[in-house]
């Protein structure tokens, strides 16, 4: 089951609404699907992304996923503690394991997301 309150991309990105910012995982399907997290490459703060760029990188024992910015905007924050415990990834993938935040540049992408129940969808075929 997928949280209720975040919306969610095709790529498999959550996201959850706080205010002006946007905070920014990967889902529990994608953890799964990539395995044991082994490294995490964040975005610089203060970058500037537009919609679909590439925001970071997961580095897991089977493979390496680009991470896609779901909404235009500000790096406002970085999870510093996934340098050290890039697990948290796989422990932990709507909580602790986040891994950046955005300032919304344009709030109306957040309606271009899909809802909790299209992701669901999506991930069962």
């Amino acid at each position: 089951m997928v949280p209720q309150e975040l919306r969610y991309t095709k790529s498999h990105e959550w996201v959850k609404v706080e205010g002006d910012t946007a905070r920014v995982g990967i889902t529990d399907y994608a953890q799964k699907k990539l395995g044991d997290v082994v490294y995490v490459e964040l975005p610089d703060l203060g970058k500037v992304l537009k919609k679909g760029d590439v925001a970071a990188t997961v580095e897991s024992v089977k493979a390496a996923e680009s991470v896609y910015a779901p909404v235009s905007g500000e790096v406002a924050e970085v999870n510093e503690e996934l340098v050290s415990s890039p697990g948290l990834i796989n422990q932990d993938p709507y909580g602790k394991g986040w891994l950046f935040s955005l300032k919304i540049a344009d709030e109306k992408e957040i309606e271009g997301l899909l809802s909790p129940a299209d992701y669901e969808k999506l991930i069962q075929g």
